[in-house]
């Protein structure tokens, strides 16, 4: 029941994050449905893909499509009438990020993978919807970017994987911690505009 609920509020609140993306680039009313939607579903698409898992979630389930609609429609209308807050595009996203996070280490466990496969599917559902996302409208992905996001989803499924499947702790409690973890690294790297060092490299400018 916890797993299908996160399941919807990451499907929002990801379709919310798109929708916003969309409209910061000033896309028509298609435009933003559509970027809303991959941003969604990306993740747990290639989730299930990769797990084999058929018919993919949202073939078998369609609500996940109604809750995408509603929230651009939501999203749309809310922010036609007033200004949302500046970063509420990164605040959705880190909620979204660690929802899916939880939920791509969920299913990978359930398949008795290694725990190394675990994390790394993990990783790549929190993170994929984003990225289908920012290239889509034409940004550096978040997660190619300096702030701290590939480490937050990291930690979140380093955690999930220690407590659930090396200690056993219950599920329900070590789902609250992993996707703590993660809000609270990405919301860290928002606010105190925390990142990882930066890689350069300087060449030798060329002669004559």
């Amino acid at each position: 029941m916890l797993i299908h609920i996160l399941d919807i509020l990451g499907t929002a609140v990801f379709a919310i994050s798109g929708v916003l993306a969309a409209g910061r680039k000033k896309m028509d009313i298609s435009g933003v449905v559509v970027i809303a939607a991959v941003t969604a579903i990306g993740g747990g698409t290639l989730r299930d893909v990769l797990l084999g898992r058929h018919p993919i979630f949202w073939f078998h389930d369609p609500t996940y499509l109604y809750v995408i609609l509603a929230a651009a429609v939501a999203t749309m209308l809310y922010t036609r009438f007033f200004r949302p807050p500046h970063r509420l595009l990164l605040l959705a996203d880190a909620v979204g990020l660690a929802t899916f996070v939880v939920l791509g280490a969920n299913a990978a466990s359930v398949a008795a993978l290694p725990m190394v496969i675990v994390v790394l599917l993990a990783v790549m559902t929190g993170v994929v919807g984003g990225v289908i996302r920012d290239v889509l409208c034409a940004e550096i992905p978040l997660v190619l970017q300096k702030d701290i996001y590939m480490l937050a989803a990291l930690a979140g499924a380093s955690i999930y994987v220690i407590l659930k499947m090396a200690a056993g702790w219950d599920n329900t409690l070590v789902t609250l911690l992993a996707m703590g973890c993660v809000i609270v690294l990405r919301l860290a790297a928002i606010f105190w505009h925390l990142h990882l060092p930066l890689y350069q490299v300087r060449e030798t400018p060329l002669k004559g």
